[in-house]
C-alpha cells in the first residue's frame, strides 16, 4: 500500500518569524520516507496543504504539485516492479539541475530582474541594490553555479576585509540577510539546487553603543517651532509619537486608533509587530494622545527615506548632536521608560522583543551613563586635591 502526502513543519518549529520545511511523506508497506521540496514558508503562509499569503504562492504551489506527481509516478513504478524505494534516486530526479551555459543569464542578471519584484519597502530595496553592487565588486559570485558554501563563506571574509575592515558584523550580516532571501527565491524557481545558507551561519552583530535622546533633548525636540502643516511639522509630530509609544516605523504607519480600547482617558492595545509578528503591549501616553487628537485619529503617511531626511534637519535645528532617524525614537522610548521606573520585563513587552536579552542592552547603556557620571565627579575631586 502506498500513501503520499505533502506535509508542512513535521518538526513543529515554524512560527510567524521562523520558516518551516514543506516535504513529501511517502509510506510504502509501513516504511516512511521524507523528501524535501526545497520550499520553506512561515506558519501563517501555510493552510490546508497549500502555500498562502505570499506573492509567489501560485509558483510555489505549482512546484509542489510537480514534485508530488514525480514522486507519485516513481513510487507506483517501484511497487509494480517490486523494487526498493530509493530516496536518493528520487532526490536526483527532482533536483537534477540543468547546467547553465556561460552565455546564459548570470547570477547578477537574475538578481537585477528579481529586486523590483520583491514585496519590500523602498528603503529595503535600496539595500538589495547595494548588495548587488558589492557582488559586482567581489566578481567571484557571477554565475548561478558559483553559489556554493565555499564561495559564500569567502564572500563573508571579503566583506570583513573591505575598506580595511570598516564594515561591522551588523553591516555584513545585513548583506547576508539580503543574499539569503534572494537565494531562497532562486531555489524556489529551480535556479539553484541548494541554498548554502541552510548550513552557513554568520554573526548578526550588535552596535556596542545604543544611541538615544536624554529627557532634556526630548523636550528640546518637542518645543521645536516649524510651520504648521509643513512636512517638517508632520515629521516632528510623528517622531514625538514614536518617542512616547516605542512603535517602529512600520507599526506606526499602520497605526489605527480603532484597534485601541478606550478606558476613560486611556488607550490600550495588544497587537503584533509587522516586521516580526511578535506580540507587544501598547498604551498611549499623553504626548502620543495629543498627536493622535491633532490628526483626528489617523497619522499621516510618509516615505521612510523622506522621514529620516527631515528628522536629521530637525535634530540640527533643535541643537541635538546625534543624527536623528526613526529607530532612534524607539531607543529613546526604551531608555525613557527604564529611567522612569518601568521594569525591564515590561519594557520588553512594550517593544515586542522576542526575548529580554534584546532589552537588556538599554539597561546596560543606562548603567554606563551612571558610571560616566561617577568618573566625572571622581575627576573633579582629584583636581581639587581632595
Amino acid at each position: 500500500m502506498i500513501t503520499i502526502k505533502v506535509i508542512f513543519d513535521r518538526r513543529k518549529t515554524a512560527s510567524r518569524t521562523r520558516e518551516g520545511y514543506v516535504e513529501v511523506r511517502v509510506t510504502i508497506d509501513r516504511v516512511t520516507k521524507y523528501i524535501s521540496t526545497g520550499v520553506r514558508v512561515y506558519k501563517n503562509e501555510w493552510s490546508t496543504d497549500r502555500v498562502v499569503n505570499r506573492q509567489d504562492a501560485d509558483v510555489l504551489n505549482e512546484r509542489l504539485s510537480i514534485i508530488y506527481e514525480k514522486i507519485y509516478r516513481y513510487a507506483n513504478e517501484v511497487v509494480k516492479q517490486c523494487k526498493t524505494f530509493d530516496t536518493q534516486s528520487v532526490k536526483r530526479m527532482i533536483w537534477q539541475q540543468v547546467e547553465v551555459s556561460k552565455e546564459g543569464p548570470t547570477l547578477l542578471d537574475w538578481i537585477e530582474k528579481q529586486i523590483p519584484l520583491l514585496d519590500i519597502g523602498q528603503g529595503t530595496r535600496k539595500r538589495y541594490y547595494t548588495l548587488m553592487n558589492r557582488l559586482k565588486e567581489y566578481a567571484k559570485l557571477t554565475r548561478l553555479e558559483d553559489v556554493t558554501v565555499e564561495n559564500i563563506s569567502n564572500f563573508d571574509s571579503w566583506l570583513h576585509q573591505l575598506d580595511g575592515g570598516a564594515l561591522s558584523d551588523s553591516a555584513v550580516y545585513n548583506y547576508h540577510k539580503c543574499l539569503k532571501a534572494l537565494l531562497h527565491r532562486a531555489l524556489t524557481f529551480d535556479k539553484i539546487n541548494r541554498n548554502p545558507y541552510e548550513v552557513l551561519k554568520f554573526k548578526r552583530g550588535e552596535k556596542e553603543n545604543v544611541e538615544y535622546l536624554t529627557e532634556e533633548e526630548m523636550k528640546a525636540f518637542e518645543r521645536l517651532l516649524v510651520p504648521d502643516g509643513s512636512m517638517m511639522a508632520i515629521c516632528r509630530d510623528l517622531f514625538i509619537f514614536q518617542m512616547y509609544t516605542g512603535l517602529a516605523f512600520g507599526d506606526m504607519q499602520s497605526f489605527d486608533i480603532r484597534q485601541y480600547r478606550k478606558e476613560g482617558d486611556t488607550y490600550r492595545h495588544t497587537g503584533e509587530r509587522i516586521k516580526t509578528g511578535v506580540a507587544y503591549v501598547s498604551q498611549l501616553l499623553p504626548p502620543a494622545v495629543r498627536i493622535i487628537e491633532k490628526y483626528g485619529g489617523r497619522l499621516p503617511k510618509i516615505d521612510n527615506a523622506d522621514y529620516n531626511h527631515n528628522l536629521k534637519a530637525l535634530g540640527v535645528i533643535a541643537g541635538i548632536t546625534i543624527p536623528l532617524h526613526s529607530h532612534l525614537a524607539r531607543h529613546t522610548f526604551a531608555t525613557y521608560m527604564l529611567r522612569n521606573g518601568a521594569k525591564i520585563e515590561n519594557v520588553s513587552r512594550m517593544l515586542g522583543h522576542t526575548n529580554i536579552t534584546q532589552t537588556q542592552r538599554y539597561a546596560k547603556v543606562l548603567a554606563q551613563s551612571v558610571h560616566d557620571d561617577f568618573e566625572k565627579v571622581a575627576e573633579k575631586i582629584k583636581d581639587k586635591g581632595q
